[in-house]
């Protein structure tokens, strides 16, 4: 099959659900977002959170994030600013500004109940399709395509026969994952999660475990010899010495700090004025820093 092929029959497709799915009732990891006590909220939570941060980095965060405010609107009623804060070193520090927004939508919209509808999900503030369904699907047992990297990579390698899904999500990974779900809800959320989670464990982005995968026998990538990525070079996130890094290490200060901080404490955490002065201007206009009178900064109140 080539990368955008979608022609799977009703019976492949269901080669694939059964095992993986299976593979998953034993093997899925003990997450706190999966158990029942976690409820919408929880999973919308975790979403934000996983997004470009592995699930070890995330974990304490979120429970200290769902100890402190179990429910939007009790978020919703604090500053942005301590969202900023709570997040702490998870990176992507916006994340936590949307999902604050998120919050305050889903208080003032929605009764402060996180909405079941994928319409009413994706109109709220910071999500996209991507968390809609997952959240719709995790939180609610609802029918449709999740498609995280770890998902993308499984259809890519099983169904498609390549090594490495598109940098960005295409049109023709989205109607072969459509043609890939299951009928039922229930069957379609249990695989859109087992799918997630076979990416994750065992068909990695690197030292795949094809030994231990469910599908190997089927999937279309192994049985043609694993041929090598053709498409563009993949290139690592480099930290060191780039804005993020600094980014980073005046959102510390900040976060640290209860009261606002002068210019010459962020003035010490980098040797590059230059490169300072950038990051600190790209902070504020994300909206992640708020200047005040006499060169002072803080979190955003």
């Amino acid at each position: 099959m080539t990368e955008t092929s979608t022609d799977f029959a009703p019976a492949d497709a269901a080669s694939l659900h059964s095992p993986v799915i299976a593979w998953f009732d034993e093997h899925a990891r003990d997450l706190p977002w999966r158990r029942p006590e976690a409820g919408a909220w929880g999973v919308m939570v975790s979403e934000f959170m996983l997004q470009q941060t592995p699930v070890s980095r995330v974990l304490p965060v979120y429970e200290q994030w769902l100890a402190r405010w179990p429910r939007p609107a009790d978020l919703a009623a604090e500053a942005s600013g301590e969202a900023v804060r709570a997040w702490g070193r998870l990176g992507y520090p916006r994340r936590a500004l949307r999902l604050h927004g998120a919050a305050q939508a889903i208080t003032e919209r929605h009764g402060g109940d996180v909405p079941s509808d994928h319409a009413q999900l994706l109109a709220l503030p910071g999500i996209g399709e991507y968390t809609a369904a997952a959240v719709a699907s995790f939180a609610y047992g609802q029918r449709h395509a999740v498609l995280d990297t770890n998902v993308r990579r499984v259809l890519a390698r099983a169904a498609s026969g390549i090594q490495y899904p598109p940098t960005a999500t295409t049109a023709a990974e989205r109607k072969l994952a459509r043609a890939l779900l299951p009928d039922d809800e229930e069957t379609a959320a249990r695989w859109a999660a087992a799918s997630m989670e076979l990416g994750a464990l065992v068909c990695t982005a690197r030292n795949e475990a094809c030994a231990r995968c469910p599908i190997a026998a089927q999937c279309a990538w192994r049985l043609a010899g694993k041929p090598a990525h053709t498409g563009p070079a993949r290139r690592g996130q480099t930290y060191a010495g780039t804005d993020r890094q600094v980014r980073g290490k005046l959102l510390a200060v900040l976060r640290e700090a209860h009261a606002p901080v002068e210019q010459s404490a962020l003035d010490a955490v980098w040797h590059d004025p230059v490169q300072r002065a950038r990051a600190l201007d790209g902070l504020v206009a994300d909206g992640l820093v708020e200047p005040l009178a006499e060169g002072r900064y803080r979190l955003p109140g």
